[in-house]
């Protein structure tokens, strides 16, 4: 019999400003892959669907509300993690209310998207960056 891998499903969003710039966090201290930058998200809930899951996120993480129409899938990433198989599911999203706020992450940046591919990041976010930059 074949081995079925356990998956982890985990959502994103490319947060673009008006200024055309990409928000990305710095993984904190005390977490897998520490200090390397991502796109802000994290995992889907039993029950949730992705994008129920990303507003939960932002808001958790940012402190920002998102309309889920306001969320456009544009790129995914598929990528062994450990014991697990991580799915990441990548969103655009122009458009959000409130300021966003650093409530969890090391350290947060607006960044131009040809900048984003010179940062350290988790292996699944960086073909992330390239699918996102041949989308926009």
């Amino acid at each position: 019999m074949e081995n079925i891998p356990t998956y982890l499903f985990v959502v994103a969003a490319a947060l673009i400003d008006r200024n055309r710039n990409i928000l990305v966090q710095q993984r904190p201290e005390g977490k897998p892959m520490a200090g390397l930058w991502e796109f802000p998200g994290g995992k889907i809930e039993t029950g949730e669907t992705p994008e129920h899951a990303l507003v939960r996120e932002l808001e958790e993480e940012l402190g920002i509300v998102v309309d889920e129409t306001a969320l456009s899938p544009v790129a995914f990433a598929s990528e062994p993690l450990g014991a697990k198989h991580l799915l990441l599911l990548l969103y655009t999203c122009r458009d959000w209310t409130g300021d966003v706020q650093n409530l969890e992450s090391a350290d947060m940046k607006w960044l131009p998207l040809e900048e984003l591919q010179h940062l350290e990041m988790p292996p699944a976010d960086i073909p992330l960056v390239t699918q996102l930059m041949a989308a926009l």
